[in-house]
């Protein structure tokens, strides 16, 4: 049984959902904002589940009150990296909270190679299992080049 029939990586708010429009994106933005939340733009090539620290585009932006601001940042992101995942992070900096409270991916590469699970026999009937990012069979920069 295929459990993500889309294929898509699912990661972040809103995975399952089709690609948001900017008209969306803005409206998420504004509802964090709204909330007093700083936004940050991050991206990578390297999508492995546990790889949790993307490479962040720009500085987080606090004390903004207006969604375009984040677009703006968002979108030159996109034209620095159009082959790259995307995400915006909200960041509620509320005593007491401290941590990103919406995470979701707002650009992907044409294709996503997906994963595949590693087993290995070890000790007795022992199995060890890892997640394995077919993008990374290929070099950093070329990953999503051609696939």
């Amino acid at each position: 049984m295929m459990t993500n029939p889309t294929g898509r990586l699912t990661q972040g708010q809103f995975s399952f959902l089709p690609d948001l429009t900017n008209e969306e994106i803005a409206a998420q933005i504004q509802y964090g904002l709204n909330k007093g939340y700083a936004w940050s733009v991050e991206y990578t090539d390297d999508p492995h589940p546990r790889n949790t620290y993307w490479e962040m585009y720009g500085m987080p932006m606090f004390d903004l009150q207006d969604a375009a601001g984040v677009l703006q940042e968002m979108n030159a992101c996109r034209a620095a990296f159009p082959r790259h995942y995307i995400r915006l992070m909200a960041f509620d900096s509320t005593r007491g909270v401290e941590s990103i409270t919406m995470s979701f991916i707002v650009n992907r590469p044409a294709v996503e190679p997906g994963f595949g699970l590693a087993r290995q026999e070890v000790a007795g009937r022992t199995m060890r299992t890892t997640v394995h990012s077919y993008a990374t069979d290929r070099p950093e920069a070329e990953r999503y080049t051609g696939v």
